[in-house]
């Protein structure tokens, strides 16, 4: 191994970021490389070969149009971040990076040698893109540019400045497509990923984890009642409790991004705040995963009622089995209903189910301040 590669893989090993890398077709140099430096483990969550089709389609979950491309490769790169997102123990940062290529074999190519190499982080996607000049290197000359090729993008991922020189013929050119992202909040509204925590002095982190209690909202505005709800969960549930905005809503349109970040600025110096386009909770679930969403009792009514899953008893079950299989479950507040203050003891839970369930005493907290009362008292906000 060249001292110069060798220097920035051990750059990358020091550095933060942990990946998933998938190479198909190409780029296996770049893993004994990774492997043979010391402190591999701080940097490599997992290594994929998918080498058959059907091995590539399962990883992506679909059939690519064409194997070697821009698409496939942002594919790849796509679902080796999801995998990383699942492998890190704690909000590690994560990469996803990917290869597919079709180089020199054995026995004449019709088409371009070519490969793809992909980066899937919090805040970007890119893809590097190179057609090789055919017969000027060997299978082995080949795989050893993309190699150094993944290695860079390694590198670019986890924001390192260091990058191999690649050696191109003047002819050959690395083209690059990407879509970068001015912070988690912009990456989540662009579909980019499925979450956007900030914390309380303004940091953000893509795809967070929320530990401990949930308590969703549209927040508009963020009031007293929220906050001594939360408070009462933390202290019942003896954990952390961070409130959840849904950025789209099952019959309304999305929130548009300046709106976004108004409700945003509520929580500066207060509780976590994580940001989804989840407006259900089985797909809230699915984001979130492990964590006690704090609900009041008109919610909770609603979360178990066939009325909202299309009228179908049989959907309404199998949504809350699914959160229940996914480590989540629920701690419901009273509310005041048409003068009469409703507890979870009024809620007709399916019987299989209401383990999922438990109540906030009243004694504990009542709050009959809502947020609609509030934007009809002052309209201006």
């Amino acid at each position: 191994m060249e001292g110069t590669v060798r220097e920035l893989v051990q750059s990358v090993h020091d550095s933060p970021t942990k990946a998933v890398i998938v190479v198909a077709g190409a780029g296996n140099e770049t893993i004994s490389w990774l492997l043979d430096v010391a402190g591999a483990s701080r940097t490599v969550l997992e290594i994929v070969v998918p080498y058959s089709s059907s091995s590539f389609a399962d990883f992506i979950g679909h059939e690519p149009d064409q194997f070697v491309s821009v698409e496939a490769a942002r594919g790849l790169a796509k679902a080796a971040y999801r995998r990383a997102l699942e492998l890190r123990e704690g909000d590690e940062r994560v990469a996803g990076i990917a290869c597919t290529a079709t180089i020199a074999t054995d026995r004449p190519k019709r088409g371009d040698h070519r490969c793809h190499i992909a980066s899937w982080t919090g805040e970007a996607a890119r893809v590097h893109s190179l057609t090789f000049v055919k017969g000027l290197r060997d299978r082995t000359g080949e795989d050893g540019v993309a190699s150094a090729i993944v290695l860079n993008t390694l590198a670019e991922a986890s924001e390192l400045k260091g990058r191999l020189n690649l050696e191109l013929d003047s002819s050959e050119q690395v083209l690059i497509d990407a879509a970068i992202y001015e912070d988690p909040v912009a990456a989540l509204l662009a579909g980019h990923v499925e979450s956007a925590v900030v914390y309380p002095d303004g940091g953000m982190i893509a795809d967070g984890r929320a530990r401990g209690g949930v308590l969703p909202g549209s927040f508009n505005p963020l009031h007293q009642g929220h906050e001594l709800l939360a408070d009462a969960a933390s202290e019942i549930i003896g954990a952390d409790v961070a409130y959840e905005l849904s950025v789209t809503n099952v019959d309304k349109p999305p929130l548009e991004e300046a709106e976004v970040r108004r409700r945003v600025a509520q929580f500066a110096g207060k509780r976590p705040l994580v940001l989804t386009s989840a407006p259900v909770f089985y797909e809230k679930a699915r984001v979130l995963r492990d964590c006690t969403f704090v609900l009041g009792w008109d919610t909770a009514t609603r979360l178990v009622d066939p009325k909202y899953y299309g009228g179908s008893q049989a959907r309404m079950l199998m949504a809350l089995e699914e959160m229940g299989q996914l480590g989540c479950s629920f701690l419901v507040a009273g509310r005041s209903d048409y003068g009469t203050f409703r507890t979870i003891d009024d809620i007709d839970f399916p019987d299989d189910l209401r383990h999922l369930f438990s109540g906030i005493p009243e004694s504990r907290f009542r709050s009959d301040v809502s947020s609609t009362e509030l934007r009809m008292a002052d309209p201006a906000g």
